[in-house]
C-alpha cells in the first residue's frame, strides 16, 4: 500500500508527461463506482468534492464525503481532494473560504483547491497565500487558479467560438508567473479554451460544447510558471487536445460532466441506484481507457514498477 503524498504523485505525473485525473463527486452513490474503476484498470486518480456540490447537488458536506471515501479507499489508486472553494461563488456570493479548507485539512482532505479567479490579481495572490500558510501546517498542497474558466456563472455562455478566437478569459503568462512567485500555490489551475459542464438545472444534461485547448498558450504558461498545471472542464475536449497538453505541463485534470451525467441520465429514465452505478462505472472506463489513457497508471505514478515513490 503506497503512503506517497498527493503532491509528490502529481510531481511524478508532471515530470513523466502523465496526468492525474480528478473525479468529481456530486452524489455519494458515485463514489464506489469511480474507485472500482480505478483500481480494475490500475490507475490513480483523485476522488473529488467541490463546494457546489454539496450547495447545488446532493454529496452532503466535506464530511459525508470523507466519511463515504474512508469505506471504498484504495491508497493504491486514490486519495481525496478538496476542489474548488471560491473566494466568490457561482452566484457572486462571498464564501469563508479559509474556513471551509480549514475544515477539509482538519478532516483529512489529502489536497485542496482556493479559487479566487474572480476577483483582481492581487486578491487572488492574497487569498491563495492565506490558504497556503494555513496548508502548510498540514503538509497539504493548494491548488489555486489563474483566469477565468467558464460555465458555473448564472445565463448561457457566449458562442464557444466566440470565446476561443477572442481568448476571453485566457490566462495570462505574465500574470501567471507573478501569481506563481507571490501565492505559494503548488498546482495552477489554467484557463487555455477549457471550459466547465452548465449547473443549472436546465443545463445539466446538455451535452458540453465541443472544447479545444490553446496548445501553444499552455506551452507559454508552463514556460512562466515551472509547476505542474491543471486542466479543468476535462470533458469533451478531443483526446488529441487532452494528450498534446499533457505533454506541455497538464498533471491534473478534473473529469465531472462525463460521469455525473450518466447517472443523473439513468435514474431520471427510471433505473435504480445500482443501475445509475454501472453508467458511472462504464464511463469511467471509457475515461480511463480511451479518452486520457491511463489504464496501468497507478504504479508509474506511485512508484512502485520501481519500488520507490519520488
Amino acid at each position: 500500500m503506497s503512503t506517497l503524498r498527493t503532491d509528490a504523485i502529481v510531481k511524478n505525473a508532471w515530470r513523466q508527461g502523465l496526468a492525474v485525473p480528478g473525479f468529481n463527486i456530486p452524489y455519494l452513490p458515485m463514489m464506489a463506482p469511480v474507485v472500482q474503476a480505478l483500481r480494475d484498470c490500475d490507475s490513480f486518480g483523485l476522488v473529488m468534492v467541490a463546494r457546489l456540490e454539496w450547495i447545488k447537488f446532493s454529496s452532503g458536506s466535506l464530511r459525508a464525503i470523507r466519511d463515504e471515501y474512508e469505506k471504498v479507499k484504495d491508497l493504491g489508486h486514490t486519495r481525496l481532494h478538496l476542489d474548488h472553494v471560491p473566494v466568490i461563488d457561482e452566484d457572486n456570493l462571498r464564501v469563508d473560504y479559509a474556513a471551509v479548507i480549514s475544515e477539509a485539512m482538519a478532516l483529512g482532505y489529502e489536497s485542496v483547491m482556493v479559487d479566487g479567479s474572480r476577483l483582481p490579481l492581487a486578491e487572488n495572490i492574497a487569498c491563495t497565500a492565506k490558504v497556503a500558510a494555513l496548508a502548510k501546517d498540514y503538509g497539504v498542497p493548494v491548488e489555486a487558479e489563474l483566469g477565468a474558466v467558464m460555465g458555473h456563472e448564472a445565463g448561457p455562455l457566449p458562442p464557444y467560438e466566440e470565446l476561443f478566437a477572442s481568448k476571453k478569459g485566457f490566462t495570462d503568462a505574465d500574470e501567471a508567473r507573478r501569481f506563481v512567485a507571490e501565492s505559494g500555490a503548488d498546482w495552477l489551475s489554467v484557463a487555455i479554451g477549457n471550459i466547465h459542464g452548465a449547473i443549472s438545472a436546465a443545463g445539466k444534461q446538455k451535452e458540453k460544447p465541443r472544447a479545444r485547448l490553446d496548445i501553444d498558450h499552455l506551452a507559454l504558461l508552463q514556460k512562466a510558471t515551472g509547476i505542474p498545471l491543471v486542466l479543468h472542464g476535462g470533458t469533451g475536449i478531443a483526446a488529441e487536445y487532452v494528450q498534446q497538453a499533457i505533454k506541455r505541463g497538464i498533471a491534473k485534470i478534473n473529469v465531472a460532466t462525463a460521469i455525473r451525467q450518466p447517472y443523473e441520465r439513468t435514474l431520471a429514465q427510471g433505473g435504480d441506484t445500482a443501475a445509475a452505478q454501472q453508467a458511472v462505472y462504464d464511463a469511467m472506463l471509457t475515461i480511463i481507457r480511451d479518452e486520457l489513457h491511463i489504464e496501468g497508471s497507478a504504479p508509474k505514478l506511485l512508484g512502485t514498477d520501481l519500488g520507490q515513490g519520488e
